[in-house]
């Protein structure tokens, strides 16, 4: 388990700086429909190699799908977008948030109430926000918290999706119904890239393909794959516990790439957001997140 997890951890936590080299060639939404479409280009080549045989019905695949909107439509679409005016490591630690969103989110639609645990991780959790992205200079003259509220969308997008994953589709179906809401979140990002991106897909070369091939073969299609393999095997709490590594990994690599530095209030917001993470895997919520 903990090298699988490792492995996961790697592949997931180096997708937050390859956007930013890939974002400088290409336009958000490109660069996010090139990603999700090479991804499902992956999931689809794995689940031949694949034992996971689960038949669905014209309604299953209708409802992954469209919940592919949310997935990986407005996921990816929102994180790229907010991820050329904020740092790889800093938006890692808020679209990490998720978790916390997921809480939040369980009561009205899973029809649960939130213990006391789980208001503490949530607020933990929020005040980390607070700390990482320094909201009281965001929200000053001259700045605009746009590229954030991009960011947060994308985790509350991502949050919103993982607990309709957990009413619509249970066990095996999780696989196959990936596959499908990559299909209908690829299709959403290509429209709304030819939409709202109409000059193109920017500048191809080298150092896009390869940035394409590493976020969609191995931070997508792999990752997925090691994912399910693990949800398989553990509970899906007991692994929420250790998704922090990923934001721990982005950091890092965003350190040696960019030089990306945390003041002394920024880590202890890292540490509250890790602190809500935490405390919200040992609650009672059992939500696997997809990405």
């Amino acid at each position: 388990m903990v090298l699988a997890f490792c492995g996961l951890a790697v592949a997931w936590g180096l997708n937050y700086p390859f956007v930013r080299v890939g974002l400088e060639t290409t336009p958000p939404l490109w660069l996010a429909f090139f990603r999700a479409g090479v991804g499902l280009l992956g999931v689809a080549l794995l689940s031949l190699w694949s034992s996971r045989r689960v038949i669905f019905v014209g309604r299953e695949r209708r409802d992954a799908l469209l919940l592919g909107l949310l997935n990986t439509t407005l996921f990816f679409g929102l994180w790229f977008l907010g991820a050329s005016s904020v740092p790889p490591g800093e938006t890692s630690v808020i679209i990490y948030t998720f978790p916390l969103w997921v809480s939040l989110l369980s009561a009205p639609l899973l029809h649960r109430s939130l213990g006391r645990m789980e208001w503490v991780s949530v607020l933990a959790g929020f005040l980390g926000i607070v700390l990482v992205t320094q909201v009281w200079t965001v929200l000053g003259p001259g700045s605009s918290p746009v590229a954030l509220l991009e960011i947060l969308g994308a985790a509350v997008s991502w949050a919103l999706a993982t607990v309709l994953f957990k009413r619509r589709f249970t066990g095996r179906t999780l696989w196959r119904a990936n596959g499908y809401q990559l299909l209908g979140g690829t299709a959403g990002l290509l429209a709304a890239a030819l939409l709202l991106e109409p000059g193109g897909y920017g500048r191809p070369g080298v150092t896009l393909i390869g940035v394409v091939l590493y976020m969609g073969l191995i931070g997508t299609a792999i990752a997925y794959a090691i994912w399910f393999e693990l949800l398989e095997r553990f509970p899906a709490a007991t692994l929420s516990n250790y998704t922090f590594a990923v934001p721990v990994v982005a950091l890092v690599a965003s350190a040696f790439l960019f030089g990306e530095r945390l003041s002394l209030v920024q880590a202890g917001g890292v540490a509250l957001v890790a602190l809500g993470i935490f405390l919200t895997g040992r609650s009672s919520v059992r939500v696997p997140p997809p990405e």
